[in-house]
């Protein structure tokens, strides 16, 4: 039987670098995209929940602005 590595303690982006995400600054935003323009979810982006709700609202208003896309097919 194989012996589990203790795992490192995962730590929000936005916390550790003390900011929320902005509509704003799409670029940033892009990095919690997939390629396909889809949210990536909390457990590939390791974010806290505060900060993952409001990455999906600042994306979304990205994207009316049309900053962001909403579908790359």
């Amino acid at each position: 039987m194989a012996i589990k590595k203790p795992s490192k303690k995962k730590v929000c982006y936005f916390c550790e670098n003390g900011r929320d995400p902005n509509y704003k600054n799409y670029e940033e935003l892009r990095q919690f995209m997939t390629e396909r323009a889809r949210i990536k979810s909390r457990r590939q982006t390791n974010l806290c929940n505060r900060h993952q709700r409001l990455l999906a609202l600042h994306i979304k208003r990205a994207r009316q602005l049309g900053l962001l896309p909403y579908v790359v097919i």
